[in-house]
Parts: C-alpha cells; sequence; structure tokens
C-alpha cells in the first residue's frame, strides 16, 4: 500500500513568513548596532585594540534590548570578546551612544527607586556580603599593601602604594589632625586608613564598617594601635568625635538617606570639628545606579550628583573646600587591573573564568567612565559653622 503525505501549504508559507520576518527583524537590529558603533569609530572584527569580536550572533539583540546588564552579561558568558574594554567604553560615551540601548530596564529601576529605600537599615550589610566579602586573596593582591579600596592621589608618582599614601596623607593634612585627637572613620575598609592616621599623626581612631570580613582583617591590622573597629551600621554609632572622614562609603548611602547621614555626622562631630567627604561624583542626579553594577559588584549603590550633595548639607554645614581629581581613579582602576591580572594564577581555582571575565569587564567600565569624565572623584570638607577666616586650600 502506498502512503500519500499531503504537505500543509499555509503551514509551510506561515513558517518561511515567520522566519522572513525574523530575519529582517535581525538585520535591522544589526544595522542598528553597526550604527551605533560606527558612532564611536568601532569595528566589528576589526583589528585595533578597541575594536571588538562577537562570538554569538545572540549578543546583538541581548545588548539593544537590555543595554548595559545585557552587554555585561553576554561579555561574563563570552558572547563577545576586546583586547582593550576601557577604551572601548570610553568611546561610547565620548559618543554618547551607550544610553541608546536597554532604557527600558532603567525605566523600571527609577519606579523601584521611588517606590523602595534600597539603602535602608534592613539592607545595609548587603553590599558588604556581596563585595567586600569576596575574599581577601582577591583584594590583597589587586590593592596595595594598605587594602585602599578607594582613589589614589596620583601627584609626584607613578606607582599605586604610593598614590595611596598621599591621599591618606591629602586626607589628614586637610583635616588639621593633631595627636590625641578622636577621629572617626566611616566605612573603614581593611583598616589601611585608621593605621596611616594612628601611626603618622598619634590620634585615637574609631572605624566603622558592614563587611564582617573587613572588621576582622582591620583589627588585625591595627592591633597595638588606639584603633577600635566597630561591625554596624553608621546610623547607630553614638560618641563625639574632633575630625570624621568617610573614604569611598558615601557612594551607598543613597539620595533618600543623604540628608540623615549628614545630620548624623554633624551630630557625631564636635563644634569646632571638621568632616571629609571622599566620594565618587556624577555630573548628574540620579535615583538608580547602572543596572549590571547593581547586580554584580555593588548592590544598592548610587553615585551622588553635586546638587545632591549640596541640598544635602544645607543649613547644616559650611562647605570649606572642594577638590576634584577624577581622572586619577582612571589611573587607580588601571592599576588595580594590572595587578589583579597578575595576581588571577593564583587565585584562579577558587573563582573561575566566568568570575574573571566579570571583574575586568567592571575595573574597565569603571576606568572609562572617569577617562570619559562621566564620573568625578571629589574631597568635599565641611565644618559645622564655618570656620573664622577660611582655611587654606591644601592640595
Amino acid at each position: 500500500m502506498t502512503t500519500v503525505i499531503v504537505q500543509d501549504s499555509s503551514a509551510t508559507q506561515s513558517d518561511t513568513t515567520r522566519v522572513s520576518g525574523l530575519n529582517r527583524r535581525r538585520g535591522t537590529m544589526d544595522r542598528k548596532f553597526q550604527t551605533l558603533l560606527a558612532a564611536a569609530d568601532i569595528r566589528i572584527d576589526g583589528t585595533r585594540p578597541w575594536d571588538l569580536s562577537v562570538h554569538d550572533p545572540r549578543m546583538v539583540r541581548r545588548v539593544l534590548l537590555h543595554g548595559s546588564l545585557g552587554a555585561g552579561e553576554a561579555y561574563m558568558d563570552g558572547w563577545w570578546d576586546c583586547e582593550r574594554l576601557d577604551e572601548l567604553f570610553t568611546r561610547l560615551m565620548d559618543a554618547q551612544v551607550d544610553g541608546c540601548v536597554g532604557q527600558l530596564h532603567e525605566r523600571i529601576a527609577t519606579v523601584l527607586a521611588r517606590l523602595r529605600n534600597a539603602q535602608s537599615r534592613g539592607r545595609a550589610f548587603q553590599v558588604g556580603e556581596h563585595h567586600y566579602d569576596a575574599g581577601d586573596d582577591l583584594y590583597g593582591g589587586m590593592l596595595d599593601p594598605r587594602m585602599i579600596y578607594s582613589c589614589g592621589y596620583w601627584r609626584h608618582t607613578n606607582d599605586l602604594a604610593t598614590a595611596q599614601e598621599h591621599k591618606l596623607d591629602l586626607v589628614c593634612r586637610k583635616l588639621r589632625l593633631q595627636r590625641g585627637m578622636r577621629v572617626l572613620d566611616i566605612g573603614c575598609g581593611w583598616g589601611g586608613a585608621a593605621q596611616f592616621a594612628a601611626e603618622r599623626y598619634g590620634v585615637e581612631v574609631t572605624g566603622v564598617t558592614v563587611s564582617r570580613n573587613q572588621a576582622l582583617a582591620a583589627r588585625e591590622r591595627c592591633r597595638g594601635l588606639p584603633v577600635e573597629i566597630l561591625l554596624q551600621d553608621y546610623r547607630d554609632l553614638q560618641g563625639r568625635f574632633d575630625r570624621i572622614y568617610s573614604l569611598g562609603m558615601f557612594e551607598h548611602v543613597g539620595p533618600r538617606n543623604y540628608r540623615a547621614y549628614f545630620t548624623k555626622v554633624r551630630e557625631l562631630l564636635a563644634p569646632d570639628g571638621l568632616f571629609l567627604l571622599h566620594t565618587i561624583g556624577a555630573n548628574h542626579s540620579s535615583k538608580t545606579t547602572d543596572p549590571w553594577i547593581e547586580r554584580y559588584i555593588f548592590p544598592n549603590s548610587i553615585i551622588p550628583a553635586m546638587t545632591q550633595i549640596a541640598t544635602a548639607v544645607e543649613r547644616q554645614w559650611v562647605i570649606e573646600d572642594w577638590h576634584g581629581f577624577g581622572p586619577d581613579y582612571d589611573r587607580t582602576l588601571m592599576a588595580w587591573l594590572a595587578r589583579f591580572d597578575a595576581h588571577w594564577p593564583h587565585i584562579a581555582p577558587q573563582y573561575g573564568e566566568r568570575f574573571k571575565r566579570m571583574w575586568r569587564y567592571y575595573l574597565q567600565i569603571c576606568a572609562a567612565s572617569f577617562r570619559a569624565r562621566r564620573n568625578q572623584l571629589w574631597q568635599v570638607l565641611l565644618s559645622p559653622r564655618g570656620v573664622h577666616g577660611g582655611l587654606a586650600e591644601i592640595r
């Protein structure tokens, strides 16, 4: 018996039409993607260090639809590569094409930011557990010997350790530290700054962190010095201090808490004291952060704008000095990258290739943000009532 197979021509035509439509949309996406890259003088499979190589064609759709999050995750998954990610993203930012993709995620994040306080007391320890507790084997190999995880001050040096000591000394000199003073370090990290201030300037330091790992390491580092390390949220601090500084912690405070933060610091500071805020700064106000950074690097972090800081200190503080040296963070991040790469063979088994790609991506896109002047680095010196006659500028 002969079997006759009757093909449904309408179904076949429908499948052909669907495939044709998908191909057209893919072609449209590819053209849009290449147009955006061309505006930044970037080529696919080009020979220059900032050109990119695409290993998976799904990468284009992922980037166009999901923006920064899609680009970062696609890179972590090995869908594309670039020899110099820092140069690639500097060019994208300079050409202002990075904001042309994935805007839906940013809109959702903005709505969520209006509905919740991402930097509440209940969430205070999340960044410590997620990022700063990653492992001292990682940070010990990447950072300088004092393990300072904030921007160095590269005046008159090409060495990371010296740049970090220059920054710490700059902070101490701006605060006019004198022997015997009581000093508070908000966000003390691994204790390197507290150690420096106690050893070099003879002050008593109280450091506070939300990272258990950092607290343990800081106590060991500062053993034998007049330094106390507390594991707690800054909002729970008590006491009175002659000087207060905060290095690279304000990015975790959040716009809803800026006013309360400065109110708390003023409560802790002596009436004739000084407070130095060292923070990354943004060129415009925002209630959200980069979605890839939020998910993989710094949860609940937001970079403050100048207007947000100024509004938060209004009627509470006098700004004595505002010092910007953002390009120094580019150099700091690239120095961390070089040290990370050199140290990687020693920690590779514990972390794996996907982590390596994530971490290198993080360091280089951040370096690009400072090189393109999207992000700044500020040291803001404040007094509760204003210093009569003002303070001489210290650089």
